[in-house]
């Protein structure tokens, strides 16, 4: 992992060895902050996260509502 002064100053290094398929970690203040990959990578690993993706609407569909159990609590007195 490279820290991110040592990316700055090999960036070029950086962005051939990303370009060479060994994507880049770096490092920000020891904590890790970033990876650079190729372009072609970035775009494959998208399209195969939403091939895996169900939709939206599926998500919602999916949700257990009916048998949660309901709050039988009242609603508090409201002075004006």
């Amino acid at each position: 992992m490279l820290t991110l002064q040592d990316a700055k100053n090999k960036f070029s290094a950086v962005v051939e060895a990303a370009l060479a398929g060994r994507p880049q970690e770096v490092s920000r203040r020891g904590k890790p902050a970033v990876v650079i990959l190729s372009v072609e990578e970035y775009h494959r690993l998208l399209s195969t996260a939403r091939s895996q993706r169900e939709s939206f609407a599926d998500h919602l569909m999916a949700f257990p509502g009916e048998d949660l159990p309901r709050s039988e609590v009242a609603p508090r007195d409201v002075v004006l």
